[in-house]
């Protein structure tokens, strides 16, 4: 089950997108976990043929997990709500927007028609799309006929922004781990040790990925062989795999949300990396991002593979990248530097290679990578990268709402670990006076927490050290439950703005088809007035949600590599 904030968020998307019989359903899943459909219809109060009818097209959308249920031995279908499958859908124009960026106008139709559907196959996807190119023009529009879409289509399937979505991906991954550790379990004879565990575990997580890379390759298909060509002809197209693969028909594909979050995660280093130093370095390390692309398969990664410095210098070697990398370095002599040597320069610079210390190194955006013997390759480290981004927004945090001393704190007891009031005191150099209310405010804010040592067994208060830390879980879920009730206000003012009874009057005019020819000329100054008005508070709700789901993306998504790394 879900906290507040995050159920009222979803169940507000679910009514803007769906309906309020729909939110009712989602409201009911998210508030009792996962139930039956007879439960399911006694809490909901719907008829039945309705809550079946909703609950396919949550289904359709993979919102709503379905399963047998085996744990009463009666086998029965047990439904239950996808929450992280639901906030995603407050990033589908920024997926739609990054397709056509990558694939053109034909790659971002095809992903808005299957945000659309949920999950759709090859035939019906080109079917739709060339029914409405043609149903807009008499002549097919430059840049969407059939070949067109194919495709585009076919980019999207082998690069993995499309994925092939199976039986089981609609079982809750918990769900699956779950029964494989029971199977793994169920094989150790006697009371299990503490190393079989961790063994079992270890089967089962390579079981799971194994099952991710056979899915990803249901969606190709090889082509059917002629047997006309010779064998000079055959060695040849053995060289193009790639050309030989064609999309399977017969599956049905999704959007494969992961593919499309690493091009946010680039751009957040991309700016991190401007920020901090200058378009110079920003330039290199989007050289790096770019090569490495294709191989990036999931936000999780904790570096990008190794790259050779010749590569990066030979992908920035247009005129225009030589004067940005010459313009950010200062130059000791009057012979310009060449561009390799720039990149050099900044790839020290961006490894912290001045400071070999573990502040540098905690410092540093990339690494030059120990494999290929020395050949100097060097290495993105996400991981690094991601966990300074989640610190800047707790620091921000606690800036807003405890000011520059409060940050003073959070900085120290994240950089020393635990330490007694006094302690905090002296090394911020404020009075204890002004500590103690300020851990106290804090704490109510869950950014430090308050950890006891005893000094005796029987834990007599008098004798218990009293020490604060950060405890970044707990951190980063309070500031990430406050930002989804802030997406949810903003999209309760949206609702609320959009009520006005001028508003709507005004647009329901410009919607009819003898206006929407003149806007200008047809609607009155008044009525002009209304529309700019809203248009400006759309725009700026619109940049605040924006920015909210920034930094929701940096604690919720980029937490996922900082947990691979810990792992590693």
């Amino acid at each position: 089950m879900a906290d507040l904030h995050t159920t009222n968020l979803c169940v507000e998307i679910i009514t803007t997108h769906f309906g309020p019989l729909a939110s009712k359903i989602a409201l009911t899943l998210l508030s009792h976990g996962r139930l039956t459909l007879p439960q399911l219809v006694r809490f909901t109060a719907l008829r039945p043929r309705q809550v079946r009818h909703i609950l396919l097209v949550l289904i359709q959308q993979n919102i709503v997990w379905h399963a047998n249920s085996e744990t009463d031995g009666s086998g029965e279908e047990v439904l239950e709500f996808n929450a992280d499958e639901c906030l995603m859908r407050l990033r589908f124009g920024a997926f739609v927007y990054q397709a056509e960026e990558l694939f053109g106008v034909a790659g971002g139709e095809i992903v808005q028609l299957v945000l659309d559907h949920g999950k759709l196959t090859p035939p019906r996807i080109l079917q739709r799309l060339n029914a409405a190119a043609t149903s807009t023009s008499f002549l097919p529009s430059e840049g969407k006929t059939p070949v067109v879409y194919s495709q585009a289509l076919q980019k999207l399937v082998s690069l993995r922004y499309l994925k092939p979505s199976t039986i089981s991906s609609h079982v809750s991954p918990r769900d699956k781990r779950i029964q494989y550790e029971a199977e793994e379990k169920a094989k150790i004879s006697g009371f299990p040790t503490s190393k079989q565990l961790r063994e079992a575990k270890e089967t089962v997580n390579v079981r799971l990925k194994t099952e991710e890379e056979e899915t990803e390759k249901i969606g190709l298909k090889r082509k059917a062989k002629s047997h006309l060509p010779s064998t000079k002809k055959r060695k040849a197209t053995s060289t193009r795999e790639e050309d030989d693969m064609v999309v399977d028909e017969t599956v049905y594909f999704r959007v494969n949300f992961d593919k499309f979050n690493i091009h946010t995660r680039n751009a957040l280093i991309e700016k991190a990396v401007q920020d901090r130093y200058n378009p110079g370095a920003a330039l290199v390390v989007h050289a790096i991002l770019k090569i490495t692309e294709e191989s990036q398969s999931s936000v999780a990664e904790s570096r990008s593979d190794s790259l050779s410095v010749s590569n990066i210098i030979l992908h920035l070697s247009s005129k225009e990248d030589e004067e940005t990398l010459t313009s950010g370095l200062i130059q000791s002599s009057s012979r310009t530097m060449s561009s390799g040597s720039c990149i050099k320069e900044y790839l020290g610079i961006l490894s912290s290679a001045d400071n070999p210390t573990p502040a540098g190194r905690a410092g540093a955006f990339l690494e030059f990578s120990s494999k290929g013997g020395g050949s100097g390759k060097v290495q993105i480290l996400f991981a690094v990268v991601a966990r300074r981004l989640r610190r800047q927004v707790l620091e921000g945090v606690a800036r807003e709402r405890h000011g520059a001393e409060g940050v003073r704190v959070v900085r120290l007891l994240m950089d020393t670990g635990k330490l007694d009031e006094k302690q905090i005191s002296k090394n911020v150099m404020m009075p204890l006076k002004d500590v103690r209310p300020l851990l106290s405010a804090l704490s109510a804010s869950s950014l430090v927490s308050i950890v006891e040592v005893p000094k005796s067994a029987d834990r007599n208060p008098t004798r218990i050290f009293y020490l604060w830390q950060v405890d970044l879980t707990k951190a980063f879920s309070y500031i990430l439950n406050v930002l989804y009730k802030t997406l949810y206000n903003i999209s309760a003012r949206r609702q609320a703005e959009r009520e006005d009874p001028m508003l709507i009057a005004v647009l329901d005019k410009r919607e009819r088809s003898d206006v929407s020819v003149d806007v200008e000329g047809l609607l009155s100054q008044h009525e002009k007035e209304v529309l700019k008005a809203w248009e400006e508070k759309e725009q700026k709700l619109g940049i605040l949600e924006t920015r909210v789901e920034e930094s929701v993306f940096i604690i919720k998504d980029l937490g996922r590599t900082v947990g691979s790394l810990e792992e590693d």
